[in-house]
């Protein structure tokens, strides 16, 4: 098993600690912990102090905290298909030029609409366990040229697992850069405190070879004085960071929150990349999704109320066809377009399906 970061333990919240804050009826507490038992419960100290639990509905709460709602069944949990692009455990290789690895099944918070539920903080077979193995795998495959390390998430790894990542896929000559997929600098920020990490990110970043961190903050309530240091303390490690925020229903799903959330990400120096349609995953899909007809007309007015840098983003939901881009709606009709695909022939396709206001996904139209 992979090493963690020494203080990751602390993050660990017990069942009764919850139940003080919450004041759970027994029946509820019965529910909380069935699906505790399914689905882990995490939260770092820090992420826990941004909560307001007079506020039933804080944005922070609501994406760490388990609900009731989770006992809601519809969905599925490999919503893209990467079972079927596993080369090998920890290894997958979907789109032509990415190779992802699934470094590690923890976090320093479990967020509840995680899209690999299936495997945080659980028994699993499809985390890497033979990394000369993928290494070698990459080396072969010339038409690779990034690397997304992610999980879990791999910055709860110590420091010397991660700068043997670094170590050795920097030296594969057609990588040109590497990613490191994250929410340490939102919930976990002290991390990116530490100068043997820092150092270590100095170190292998090259003006040739980049590395880069991409986060998720997904609320403005999570743009603190602490996740803005430990931006900082990535771009003067010489770390670029971008941002993908997940559209979450009661969380981030109205024109104002979004668009004050972007802005800010500019301002701290964080460039927004993408914003998904939260995928249907089990006890997920009930609780988060919106509707991607609504989730066109809320992106729509928040990009109105943004600025040239912060509307840079592309609304998508990730497929397992592909990365498909959320275009609009025109004449009876959403758009879309192939911006990642699994088959190259699809690359750049745009494609329409009649507008059904209660679909949240691809699969969902006629």
């Amino acid at each position: 098993m992979l090493t963690e970061y020494k203080k990751l333990e602390e993050s660990l919240l017990p069942l009764n600690e919850l139940n003080r804050l919450l004041n759970l009826s027994s029946n509820e507490l019965k529910q909380l912990e069935n699906i505790i038992q399914v689905h882990p419960m995490r939260i770092s100290a820090y992420y826990m102090s941004l909560i307001d639990w007079n506020d039933p509905n804080d944005p922070i709460r609501q994406m760490a905290i388990p609900s009731l709602d989770e006992s809601n069944l519809d969905g599925f949990y490999d919503t893209s298909g990467e079972a079927e692009n596993t080369k090998m455990p920890g290894l997958q290789h979907k789109y032509t030029q990415t190779a992802l690895i699934l470094a590690t099944n923890r976090c320093s918070t479990y967020c509840r609409h995680c899209f690999r539920k299936r495997l945080i903080g659980l028994p699993t077979e499809e985390l890497l366990n033979r990394f000369d193995e993928a290494a070698e795998y990459i080396s072969r495959h010339e038409e690779i040229n990034n690397v997304l390390i992610t999980g879990g998430d791999p910055l709860v790894l110590s420091n010397e697992i991660i700068e043997k990542f670094l170590r050795t896929l920097m030296k594969i000559e057609h990588i040109d850069f590497i990613r490191f997929g994250s929410r340490v600098p939102v919930t976990l920020p002290n991390r990116l405190s530490d100068p043997d990490l820092l150092s270590l990110f100095k170190k292998y970043s090259r003006l040739d070879k980049r590395i880069y961190v991409t986060t998720q903050f997904n609320h403005p309530k999570e743009i603190t004085p602490q996740s803005t240091i430990a931006v900082n303390n990535l771009l003067k490690s010489g770390v670029l960071v971008n941002n993908q925020t997940v559209l979450l229903k009661t969380v981030n799903d109205n024109s104002s929150t979004l668009s004050t959330l972007l802005k800010e990400l500019i301002r701290i120096g964080v460039a927004p990349y993408y914003i998904f349609q939260c995928r249907p995953v089990k006890r997920v899909k009930y609780h988060f999704q919106v509707p991607i007809y609504k989730g066109i007309n809320i992106v729509k007015e928040a990009k109105i109320k943004c600025d040239g840098l912060s509307k840079r983003f592309k609304y998508v939901m990730s497929h397992k066809t592909g990365k498909i881009e959320i275009l609009g709606v025109m004449n009876g009709s959403i758009y879309f377009k192939y911006h990642q695909a699994k088959n190259e022939k699809d690359l750049g396709r745009i494609f329409s399906r009649k507008i059904n206001k209660k679909a949240g996904w691809l699969d969902d139209f006629q």
